[in-house]
């Protein structure tokens, strides 16, 4: 890659000084920039987007373009408004990204400095904070047509979907791995017709089409240094795409309030944190509640829920497959993940009603 070739097509003022890379992040190859503006100091954040996961990247900023613009509308009034929103410095051509002579895509962001992130949540406060963030960005684009994005991963949240695959998997056995998954294979498919609830609700329009992010971790947000660590803005915007927004809500509280990580060996140790949870809702309803309809309301526990059976759905599919979608460090990687989303549904279940009390 000839960085100095690819920083040439973009619009930015000034000389370039020095260029590292980016290792945080596991889709995309990123790096950084910095360049001197008549003694101002500018930095920008650089990404090839990764075709293998993304088909039609322009599609994919095409989606980004038209969110963060409606966005920095709604922050233009804030003194930090630079810092609640992320920025695409356009290409010399007028568009979004670059494409060189091997037709490969780029894209440039203005850098968000003096702000501060986190890898996983570590206390009630930061679940709150992440409950507020997502509400945020929700309520930010809540008045935002949903229809007019592209669909850049195909059927991502549609559990018919999945589950078809699931089940072409298990048919082909592949690996002669059925035997060795009779228990989570049962334990799926007497979930099957309840895992349907949030698609079928989306596509009856009991729930309204609106944006969605896909990817609701704590470390797709950006926090303010100072010491009320306000969420200031959600980054990571490739999956943005039309959907329910409880496809975000169930990702925010499965993965805000799993007790061990979701490739862990000791799957028997997985569960939900109902004091997380309970701050995670709070701080998400403090905001939220002036853009739910009572249809989504009523589905917010049903959606971390269903959001943990589409995972445990899919890991299993690729254990089955032969590994050969998620990366695996270990022979039953992928089981091992199928695993903690299953024990996180079964104790989830368990707490059921005092999930319940939390919405009401």
């Amino acid at each position: 890659m000839d960085i100095e070739n690819v920083l040439s097509n973009f619009k930015i003022e000034g000389k370039l000084i020095s260029t590292k890379s980016n290792r945080v992040g596991h889709i995309n190859t990123t790096f950084m920039s910095c360049f001197d503006d008549d003694g101002v100091i500018n930095k920008y954040t650089h990404q090839k987007i990764n075709k293998v996961a993304f088909h039609r990247p322009d599609e994919v900023m095409e989606n980004i373009i038209s969110v963060t613009e409606h966005i920095q509308d709604k922050v233009k009034d804030f003194y930090d408004r630079d810092k609640r929103c992320l920025q695409v410095v356009m290409a010399k051509d007028g568009k979004p990204y670059y494409v060189d002579e091997d037709g490969e895509y780029y894209r440039t962001y203005k850098f968000i400095d003096d702000v501060r992130t986190y890898q996983k949540i570590d206390g009630c406060d930061s679940a709150y904070h992440l409950g507020e963030a997502i509400a945020t960005f929700q309520d930010q684009l809540s008045d935002f047509d949903g229809t007019v994005l592209n669909e850049t991963i195909k059927d991502f949240h549609n559990m018919h979907f999945r589950y078809d695959n699931l089940k072409r998997a298990v048919e082909q056995n592949c690996c002669n791995r059925l035997s060795l998954v009779e228990d989570e294979l049962s334990y799926l498919f007497e979930n099957e017709e309840r895992g349907y609830i949030l698609w079928n609700s989306m596509v009856s329009e009991r729930v309204p089409l609106r944006v969605t992010h896909n990817d609701t971790k704590i470390n797709n947000v950006l926090f303010s240094n100072s010491d009320s660590k306000e969420a200031l803005c959600v980054i990571d915007l490739d999956t943005v795409m039309p959907g329910t927004i409880l496809f975000d809500t169930g990702d925010m509280i499965r993965t805000a309030t799993s007790t061990v990580e979701e490739d862990s060996e000791r799957f028997e140790d997985m569960q939900c944190n109902l004091e997380y949870f309970r701050s995670l809702i709070e701080g998400y309803l403090s905001i939220a509640d002036s853009y739910l309809t009572d249809n989504e309301r009523e589905l917010i526990v049903e959606s971390g829920r269903n959001i943990t059976q589409i995972m445990a759905v899919r890991f299993l599919t690729d254990y089955l497959a032969g590994d050969v979608y998620y990366s695996i460090e270990r022979e039953n990687h992928n089981l091992d993940r199928c695993r903690t989303q299953i024990a996180f549904m079964k104790d989830y279940d368990k707490k059921w009603d005092q999930l319940l009390s939390v919405i009401k």
